[in-house]
């Protein structure tokens, strides 16, 4: 018995340990995603010829079925310049970037061996568009995202879209099922293996459960080939952080990492129509939010289909990168900031935490104010600039333990057009009053 005893604890001992080597794998390997902050999402593909929804306009019923098909014989490509894209990219401040390799509607930008369905066999455009690009991003150092639709709503062997009466049962016809699983998972080991992306950007999942998709085999594949590659959580649990889509979470969201994945107007892709386009502040602001909760933010572009980018999108992008060049050090590389209340706004620590950052709105008139701050403050700044600050400790009381309330003036020639960044430099990691107030 005590022989059976030592070789079960024996075994637990070794499988803790693997386990904890896997989390401290898995921890390293994601630390440059939680460092990146900001990435640029981009929605290119077929839908871009007539300016549609990407998918959901047959999906809906906006348009037929054929009729959306048929965009791909509009699908040029001709003004498309991987490089500038990168350089764009680059000069936003955005550390990783996504584009669409394919979406619901089935069409590869790649030159897949899977099947036909491709832009290189029969568009235009005649020619691998992926593979250019993420050259161009790693000769910019920028890590490279690849989204991949789980879902095919073209293929044959794929069950219908929702609202179509070609779906089919899959315990009817467990054969179909079988094909298009190694139709999907093919194309996914061909983009591993061809463009061997930092992270693997999923999305369709819904519709099947994990074991239908093999979310696990799928995961296996995909750690086997590069073990550093990171996955999204639309792969059924499977996943390694978060993606809430277009709202910003009111409170910090449960994950260790996560991504708001937004629409710089109301729409992924180009949609001519849609000029309802996010403001530098607003973007700059939803971007703030965002990482003074722990997450990044990637922030969707939508080129036309000869791969020209619009004026409004360039705008954004280079206004973009003005900010967060000149508040680097308050945004790459720092966590999530204060818990709500004790300050009117988002914020960061550094990893120490010994370097408070406050994001005021260049809107704002008066002193801002850090409620619950037990720490002395060594100096106050105005990050991007030399303008030293002059905080003020209100309501401190000497025989109390309860902090008082720090005040601080911010000139108006130091604000940003934008959005100002404050750094208050602590004497220690930082420490704060949480209690009820006392006397």
């Amino acid at each position: 018995m005590n022989r059976i005893l030592t070789i079960v604890l024996f075994m637990l001992t070794c499988w803790n340990a693997g386990k904890t080597q896997r989390s401290e794998t898995d921890s390293l390997k994601m630390e440059w995603f939680g460092d990146a902050k900001l990435g640029i999402f981009i929605h290119w593909g077929i839908y871009s010829v007539k300016g549609t929804d990407e998918s959901w306009a047959f999906y809906n019923h906006k348009i037929s079925h054929a009729d959306y098909m048929a965009q791909i014989k509009g699908f040029t490509a001709a003004r498309y310049d991987p490089e500038y894209w990168a350089r764009l990219i680059k000069s936003s401040g955005a550390r990783y970037a996504v584009l669409t390799a394919k979406h619901h509607d089935g069409v590869a930008l790649w030159d897949t061996k899977m099947n036909d369905l491709s832009v290189v066999k029969q568009a235009p455009a005649g020619k691998d568009v992926l593979t250019p690009f993420y050259r161009a991003l790693r000769k910019n150092g920028i890590k490279c995202g690849v989204y991949f639709s789980l879902i095919d709503w073209t293929h044959p062997d794929y069950p219908g879209f929702l609202k179509d009466s070609s779906k089919y049962d899959l315990a009817e016809h467990p054969e179909k099922w079988a094909r298009f699983r190694t139709f999907f998972q093919g194309q996914i080991r061909e983009l591993m293996t061809q463009i061997k992306p930092d992270l693997m950007w999923f999305d369709g999942d819904w519709e099947h459960n994990a074991g239908e998709w093999e979310a696990a085999k799928v995961r296996k594949m995909i750690l086997d080939i590069n073990p550093n590659t990171i996955i999204n959580s639309r792969l059924q649990g499977y996943g390694d952080y978060g993606t809430p889509e277009q709202h910003t979470p009111v409170i910090r969201p449960k994950d260790r990492y996560w991504e708001l994945c937004m629409t710089h107007n109301d729409n992924w892709g180009w949609q001519p129509q849609d000029t309802a386009w996010k403001t530098p502040y607003e973007i700059i602001t939803i971007f703030a939010d965002a990482i003074a909760n722990g997450g990044n933010l990637l922030l969707d572009i939508g080129p036309k289909e000869d791969g020209t980018i619009t004026p409004q999108q360039v705008h954004m992008l280079e206004e973009l990168g003005k900010w967060t060049g000149k508040h680097e050090e308050a945004i790459f590389g720092t966590v999530g900031g204060l818990p709500y209340g004790h300050f009117y706004g988002p914020s960061t620590y550094s990893k120490d935490s010994t370097s408070l950052y406050l994001f005021v709105p260049a809107k704002g008139s008066g002193p801002i104010v850090v409620k619950g701050l037990d720490n002395a403050i060594r100096e106050a700044s105005v990050v991007g600039t030399d303008i030293r600050l002059s905080p003020k400790i209100v309501g401190k009381i000497s025989w109390s333990a309860v902090p008082g309330l720090v005040y601080i003036d911010i000139p108006e020639e130091a604000r940003d057009e934008y959005m100002t960044v404050v750094r208050l430099k602590l004497d220690d990691p930082v420490k704060l009053y949480r209690g009820h107030g006392g006397f």
